[in-house]
């Protein structure tokens, strides 16, 4: 064999790319695999009902079996009260609603039950469960399936709320929530759920309340998660087309929300945009808003700017939704003017 044979190095295999809705499939199976405690119940969750209704389950009940992977019947309040039961014999479930609207069928049993039980046990009692649901505007759902509500789970003691916004901590993310003892509320984007990027360390873990910070800049903070999340990136080009450095950072966790990590941005920028896809008025923007402005009086150069939807229901018109949304062009236009 010659030398330039033996001194060649194999081609590195090109990474492939998953999607969110592959990260949170691969999560869901690997806790499985390693806890046979970690159970899965909701609405065509099995495979005889193709895995949900966009397949997120996919594989789970044939897989682990349908003692651990059950389809239920259309009904929010007992997925939840089975969830809540399994959990406090030692079970760790993950419970589907479907559609993010449809948690208000069981805001008793997570809001009075879930949230409150270990308060209310003086710390005995632990409801490890998981509430995964699906949001988002894009299809012309119209007001009753499209609406981000986070805001009602993070103003409510004893939960914590999560929303990806990549397939790599949508799997760390959900791993986090899966191992924690108090009950998470796990949002899903369902545009977002065909988004390609880096697959995720098989085992990796995202810890809960702790922000990424997707882009270094000095002039303007932009906070943000899930799909908006990447509807800032995309705006990064022509916010730094116009002069202004730019510092992305994604929250990742709701609830708790990163203070330290989003307070040390504002301090360094003076200026601050919050975006999401809930609407504006009594949303998470506000709450971070207030926190920002109490704790860094004197320091911003500028009032925080939040953009969000405007204070009505998701649009069924297809240019209203459109419309109705916070875009890639409305958050560089809303940079850009603060950064002024």
């Amino acid at each position: 064999m010659s030398d330039a044979m033996t001194s060649e190095k194999p081609a590195e295999a090109k990474v492939k790319p998953v999607t969110i809705l592959q990260g949170i499939n691969q999560a869901i199976a690997d806790a499985m695999e390693a806890d046979d405690k970690v159970l899965v119940l909701g609405e065509d969750v099995a495979d005889p009902e193709d895995g949900g209704v966009c397949g997120v389950t996919k594989g789970l009940s044939s897989r682990f079996g349908d003692k651990r992977v059950r389809s239920t019947p259309i009904a929010e309040q007992a997925i939840i009260g089975a969830a809540i039961g399994a959990s406090l014999v030692g079970y760790k479930p993950i419970a589907e609603i479907m559609l993010m609207n449809f948690t208000t069928v069981a805001m008793d049993m997570i809001v009075n039950h879930a949230a409150k039980l270990r308060f209310m046990s003086g710390g005995q009692t632990h409801v490890p469960i998981v509430i995964r649901t699906m949001t988002g505007t894009g299809f012309a759902s119209g007001g009753q399936h499209c609406d981000y509500l986070e805001a009602w789970f993070a103003h409510t003691a004893g939960m914590k709320v999560v929303a990806p916004s990549n397939p790599a901590d949508a799997y760390g993310l959900m791993r986090a929530a899966i191992d924690d003892p108090d009950p998470v509320l796990f949002i899903e984007n369902l545009p977002n759920y065909w988004l390609p990027g880096t697959p995720p360390e098989p085992g990796s873990v995202v810890p809960l309340g702790k922000a990424r910070i997707a882009k270094e800049g000095s002039d303007v903070t932009v906070l943000s998660y899930s799909r908006i999340m990447n509807e800032a990136m995309a705006a990064v080009k022509a916010i730094e087309e116009a002069g202004v450095s730019v510092e992305m950072i994604d929250l990742r966790t709701i609830s708790p929300w990163d203070t330290e990590t989003v307070l040390a941005s504002v301090r360094k920028t003076g200026r601050c945009l919050i975006a999401h896809e809930a609407v504006t008025q009594f949303g998470v923007g506000a709450e971070i808003a207030a926190t920002l402005s109490s704790e860094l009086f004197g320091v911003l150069k500028k009032p925080v700017v939040r953009l969000g939807a405007p204070y009505a229901p998701v649009p069924f018109s297809k240019p209203l939704e459109t419309a109705y949304t916070p875009d890639a062009k409305r958050i560089a236009e809303a940079v850009i003017s603060l950064a002024r």
